[in-house]
Order: C-alpha cells, then sequence, then structure tokens
C-alpha cells in the first residue's frame, strides 16, 4: 500500500520539544544508530531545523573552505572578483536546503529517497558516482589530518620518513571512523558543539589577517577565469553538499516546518562557508602560498597561532570527515549492497585510506582538489535540479514501498524513464560548458573556455524532467 508522508503527522513528544538527541531510540543500540536507509519511524524522529542548520555550520567551519577561498586567488582571479564568485557560489545553499526537504518527508537518506525520480536500478548509478564523491572528500581530509600531523612534529624538530607518514595516516584513518559509527545522533551533537571553538579560531586568524592585508590594483581576469572561480565556488559550498542533505534532516518530525528547514540549512551553510572563503581570499593576498594551508598558510603567521591551529584543524577534519563516511556508508547501501551501515563505514573508511597514501605522497594537492570541485559538477548540478522537481511533484509524499530496500515488486523494472533521461541530458549540457586543466568541453571551447556547468547542469536537468514527469509523478495515497 502507498503510503503518505505529509499527512498524519507525528506529534512531538517532550524529547522532540526539547531537541535533546541523548534520547537512545529504537533504532539505536548502546547509543549506536542501528538504522540504515530504511524509514524512520515517527517514534523516532527528534530535532529541529535550528539544530540541522547548526550541524551545517559546525562542519563548514573549517580551514578547508578557507583553502577554497585561497584557491580562487591562485586560479587568477582579482580579489574582488573572488568576492563575488564566492556570493554567487554560496547561493547554492538554497539548493542544498530544498534537497533537505525530503528527508522529513520521507525518514530515508537521500539516494534511498532518489529511487523515486530514477527507479531502484535507475538509481545506482547515481548512487555510485555520490559514493565515489564522498570517497574523494574523505580522501582530501584525511591528506589535510595528515599534513598537519607532519607539521606539528617539524615544530618539535623531529622529521618523520615514509614509514612515519604510513602510521600517521593508519591512526587517523582509526580515530575519525568512531563518530561515523556511533551514527546521526553523536555526529550532529558533536558539530554542534564545535561551533563555537571553531569560530573562536578563524576570529583569530581573520585579526591577524587584517593587520597585514592591502588590497592590491590587478588586472581583472576574463569571464572564463570568473566563471570557472563560480563553478569551484558552488562545488565546494552548497551544491556541492546537496547530495547529503537529506541524510541530515530524515530524522526530523515530518511536521517541520518546509520554510524553517530550507532557511536553516541555507543560511547554516552559506553564512560560515561565505565568511570563511573570503577570509581565504584575504588570506592568500597575505601568503601567497596559503592553497597549501599546511605549509603556506602557517608558515605566513606566529608560532604561539599555528600550534593550535594544526591541532584544531585535525579536530576540524575529523568532524567533517564523520558527515562523508556517514553519508557514503548510506550511499553504498542504497547501491544495493548488501552490508550493514557501521559495516559500510569501515569499508569506506579503509578505501579512502588507500587512496589517501597515494595523494600524501604526490606533491599536487591544491590542482587535485580544484579538478576534483569541478569534475563532480558533471553529475550533481543535473541531479539536484531532478531531485528538487522530483519532491515537488510529489507535494513531498513518498510511496514508502518503492523506496524501500526490499525485493522489486511483480512488473517493476527498477527504471523511470524521465528522471534518467533528465540526468542524462544534464550530465552532457553539464560537461559541454565543463573547462578544468584535464578536460574542456565542447561549448566552453568554443566560447573562450567559458565554464557553465552549473548552472547548464541545473538548468537542462530540471526543465527536461519537469516536462516529462509532470504528467506522470504524483503523490502517493495517503495510508
Amino acid at each position: 500500500m502507498a503510503l503518505s508522508t505529509s499527512t498524519d503527522h507525528h506529534a512531538a513528544t517532550p524529547e522532540d520539544a526539547s531537541g535533546d538527541d541523548h534520547v537512545i531510540a529504537p533504532g539505536n543500540r548502546a547509543g549506536v544508530e542501528m538504522r540504515g536507509i530504511e524509514h524512520i519511524p515517527d517514534a523516532e524522529r527528534h530535532g529541529s531545523a535550528r539544530q540541522v542548520g547548526l550541524m551545517w555550520s559546525g562542519a563548514l567551519l573549517n580551514v578547508q573552505v578557507v583553502v577554497y577561498g585561497a584557491l580562487l586567488v591562485e586560479f587568477g582571479l582579482a580579489w574582488w572578483q573572488a568576492v563575488a564568485a564566492i556570493l554567487i557560489g554560496n547561493l547554492t545553499w538554497l539548493v542544498a536546503g530544498l534537497c533537505s526537504l525530503a528527508g522529513p518527508a520521507a525518514g530515508s537518506t537521500t539516494f534511498a529517497i532518489n529511487r523515486a525520480a530514477l527507479g531502484r536500478n535507475g538509481n545506482r548509478p547515481l548512487a555510485f558516482f555520490n559514493w565515489l564523491m564522498m570517497i574523494g572528500y574523505e580522501v582530501l581530509d584525511m591528506v589535510l589530518m595528515t599534513f598537519a600531523v607532519i607539521a606539528l612534529f617539524g615544530l618539535a624538530g623531529v622529521e618523520l620518513g615514509a614509514g612515519g607518514t604510513v602510521a600517521v595516516v593508519l591512526v587517523l584513518a582509526v580515530v575519525q571512523s568512531v563518530l561515523p559509527v556511533i551514527g546521526h545522533a553523536a555526529i550532529t551533537r558533536v558539530l554542534r558543539l564545535l561551533v563555537l571553538p571553531f569560530a573562536a579560531l578563524f576570529v583569530v586568524l581573520a585579526c591577524l589577517t587584517a593587520g597585514r592585508l592591502s588590497l592590491p590594483a590587478v588586472e581583472p581576469a576574463g569571464w572564463p577565469v570568473f566563471l570557472g572561480g563560480v563553478a569551484l565556488a558552488a562545488s565546494g559550498s552548497g551544491l556541492g553538499w546537496s547530495s547529503s542533505a537529506a541524510d541530515y534532516s530524515r530524522y526530523l518530525p515530518r511536521s517541520t516546518s518546509r520554510g524553517a528547514l530550507v532557511a536553516s540549512v541555507a543560511l547554516g551553510g552559506a553564512v560560515p562557508q561565505t565568511l570563511l572563503m573570503l577570509l581565504g581570499v584575504g588570506v592568500a593576498l597575505v601568503a601567497p602560498a596559503a592553497s597549501d594551508p599546511i605549509g603556506g598558510l602557517p608558515g605566513a603567521y606566529p608560532l604561539w597561532f599555528v600550534v593550535p591551529y594544526l591541532l584544531l584543524l585535525i579536530v576540524q577534519m575529523m568532524a567533517v570527515n564523520a558527515i562523508d563516511l556517514y553519508s557514503s556508508g548510506v550511499t553504498l547501501q542504497a547501491i544495493g549492497v548488501r552490508i550493514g551501515r557501521w559495516q559500510a563505514v569501515v569499508v569506506d573508511g579503509v578505501l579512502s585510506t588507500a587512496i589517501a597514501f597515494a595523494v600524501v605522497f604526490s606533491g599536487d594537492f591544491s590542482t587535485i582538489l580544484s579538478n576534483f570541485l569541478l569534475f563532480m559538477i558533471v553529475w550533481f548540478a543535473p541531479w539536484a535540479a531532478v531531485f528538487v522537481v522530483d519532491y515537488f511533484l510529489r507535494r513531498g509524499r513518498y510511496d514508502l514501498g518503492l523506496l524501500a530496500d526490499a525485493p522489486a515488486r511483480p512488473g517493476d523494472r527498477g527504471f523511470c524513464t524521465a528522471g534518467m533521461v533528465a540526468q542524462a541530458a544534464g550530465m552532457v549540457a553539464a560537461a559541454c560548458w565543463l573547462n578544468t586543466t584535464v578536460f574542456t568541453g565542447p561549448l566552453s571551447a568554443a566560447t573562450g573556455g567559458l565554464d557553465l556547468s552549473a548552472p547548464a547542469g541545473l538548468a537542462v536537468g530540471g526543465v527536461v524532467y519537469l516536462l516529462l514527469a509532470y504528467r506522470t509523478v504524483a503523490p502517493a495515497q495517503s495510508a
């Protein structure tokens, strides 16, 4: 029977009203979340839209966001162009807010819900792409943590060789897996608690930077470089996080205000990320090597700041990787791999650690980071548009039987043509406008290098799905 997720709203319990996520719900055992991608019953729903917004703030108060701002200067943008690219790119946190709506509506993870638009089998390739992207973010965060530990040993006069570096990576891999194995409640609570100390660190960094900052009068970059900067900023901000949005809103009560949820996620993500990316621009002007957040940025600041900076950097990256490992784990389940959520976290942790070894010893972190961010646009820009349009066509009411991790119904081939065609069309459009150091799309090349991959993917994916699905997609009936 089709189940509605917009009616028969959950009445808030005292635990819900207080937002206390210490309560052990039936989906938890000894404080460890036992839920995977299955539907979250109303009795286990808790929290508020504001808490989800604060969780995103805690995740984004990290040094990698500062690096994104510094990369824009290295990209070749004048300071005012970098500021404009940051402001435009962070508008995509509205997309992340809209993608969050499906979480409380369906009570499941992003790529379990995505089965509605693409079908059970049609969803697998997209879930696989997201899994690869999460692995990529895990690797980048692991690399930053490793560099920070090596730098701390260097300040103490100890030089780690290859063997010591390998040991550092292995230790970090074990420690970073603790939070995502425990699960959703632990991650969101820790990230909210870390907002204030992380914010204090960056206030100090901003004060140290402001006293030395001068805005140079330089020749502005051309449109191709500027639009490439906008694409990079969008990929590293809300657009890039959209695929994890419902993973962290699915425990909210179904009665959660849609406007409050969109606003909380958009502001909770965009405000700290915009400020830190702007700080990254300033840091890059003070320390031109700042795109390397370990060898470049700390070397330009006093030692009394560098040591706590490196220590907090390690904590920050572990907190961010908790999100990535959690989302990659539930995405692996959505692909169809028969594995428990915590087991999926372990598998992803082992894989990301293995890849991190190669990146640590490659010596070309900034190029790898920028190309990674730009290439991901090709799939997640059209996907985000299809996901949001599908939510509104269904008015937030999903057939939970189709989303469930269970055998397909008789006659269900597991493919939704409208979603798959729209996704493919959007990916082609995004690829045609993509401009990276290793690939330039034909339309980008024909226009002198303009990178319109993000808006092209969003527009084509969303419009094509709307045209193909508006007559066939309907809200699920009430139970």
